[in-house]
Order: C-alpha cells, then structure tokens, then sequence
C-alpha cells in the first residue's frame, strides 16, 4: 500500500520507466518550470547543487504543485538531511557514496520508520503538501511510498553492491557514472562510458534486479537514458537545468549571428 498522492513509488512499482529533470540551481521557480515541462520527477541536487534548505522545501512545494513528484540528492553523509527531505515531502532521496553494507543500513535507518529504520516522526509537511489528515494513515504508508537510491560511484561500492541492495530498506541503486569512471581508474580518467563503467553498469543493474530492487542512473543526453532503460535501468535522470539553460541561450544566439 502507498500514499495515493506519492507518485515515484507506484510508478516503479509498476514497471514503468522514469525519467527526471535534474536541478542544481537554487531556483524553486526553475524547477517548477522543468516539472511542468512534462518530466515525471524533478530531483534537487543538494550535494553538487547551489540549495539551502529554505530552497529545498520551496522547491519541493513547487513541484508537487505542477504534479510531479520531487526527489532530492543530499550532502555526502548527511543523513539528517534525508530524514528532513522526506518531512518536507520528497517522494526519494538519493543518498551518494554508499560503500558499504553499514552505510546503506545508516541510511536506511535515517529514511525508513520502524521496523525498517529509524526514521523520526514530524512529517507534517509532508502530510499538509499530500493532502493527509491522518497521522496513521502516513505512517502506515510511507516507507513503501518513499524510495532510497544508494548511489553506486566507487571501487568499494561497486564490490559491495550485491550486499548493498539486499539490505531491507534499500529500494534503488542510482549509479554515479562520472565518479566511478574517476574511481576505477584510480583517478586517471574522467570517462562515465568507458569499458570499466559499461561492465559496472551491467553489475549494477543486474545486482538491483536480483534483489528485487530499482536499478537508477545519471544520464547526460536523452540517447543515453534509453540505451540504459534497454538494458534495465528504470529511473534515469538526464542534463540538468544548468545544460537545459545553456543549450536553449546557445540556440537562440546561434540564430542571431546567422
């Protein structure tokens, strides 16, 4: 059972692949707009990304208000922020450089109520945003409406990652591309499509679907995002309003100066 205004959830659930925009930009009104452009999720990149957490909670409003569901990448190690995301509504949190068995439970403990977690109670945002007036209602449903990502994006993640995405409370993998290109090549190489990556993306993803679990990944070009939904990944994030910004301004100076 999931909370019928959480949407992130039931679409993965039921097979569906999606899609969403990425933002780094402190700019609620940004991502409103990526929203209302017909992405399915918006995500807020708090950790590479300009937010407070005054933009946070502007913007997830903002996005649920054009109906779309809002996921937010926190701080490296900073589960207190996940915790608060999912206060203040967000349908996912992408939690970056889960290495180990220990952190994905540190994670899980921050994101997920009893029995699962720990999760401590005050999601009174999030309950004013979707609509609900009983307490048990949320409750009872929010550890099956929200979904954690482990992001995947190093050495030691990638040779954990089968014990990784077994651990109750673990919903996705969301696979860092540029960090492990980095990591595999012990720094010698910033490459998201080079043979080490391709291999760890198929491990990635086959590790996800062997446990039952969501398989995610950070795409740079829409091309990209249906070569990996073909091979099983099922929620992809493509660009980031900072590209979508620059490729629209570029077009349009183009045209200008022919």
């Amino acid at each position: 059972m999931t909370i019928a205004a959480f949407s992130l959830a039931r679409r993965l659930r039921n097979g569906e692949t999606v899609f969403t925009g990425w933002c780094g930009l402190p700019a609620p009104l940004v991502a409103e707009t990526i929203a209302r452009e017909g992405f399915p999720a918006v995500t807020i990149d708090m950790q590479h990304g300009l937010w407070d957490v005054a933009g946070v909670v502007a913007a997830i409003a903002a996005i649920r208000l054009a109906e779309v569901a809002p996921v937010v990448r926190i701080p490296l190690g900073e589960m207190a922020s996940a915790s608060r995301a999912l206060d203040f509504c967000a349908e996912g949190i992408i939690a970056p450089m889960i290495n180990t068995v220990a952190q994905a439970r540190a994670f899980v403990a921050a994101t997920k109520f009893p029995p699962l977690g720990e999760r401590s109670w005050g999601p009174h945002r999030a309950m004013a945003l979707a609509g609900i007036a009983d307490q048990m209602v949320y409750l009872r449903t929010a550890n099956a409406a929200t979904v954690t990502f482990a992001m995947i994006e190093t050495g030691e993640a990638l040779a954990n990652v089968e014990a990784i995405m077994a651990v109750p409370g673990i919903d996705a993998a969301f696979v860092g591309p540029s960090d492990l290109s980095i990591a595999l090549s012990k720094g010698a190489v910033l490459d998201p499509h080079s043979s080490e990556v391709e291999a760890g993306v198929d491990r990635i993803a086959a590790a996800a679907l062997g446990a039952g679990k969501i398989a995610g990944a950070y795409c740079a070009t829409p091309e990209r995002a249906h070569e990996l939904a073909r091979r099983g990944y099922r929620f992809l994030a493509i660009g980031s309003d900072l590209g979508f910004l620059r490729a629209g301004t570029a077009a349009v100076v183009s045209r200008l100066k022919a």
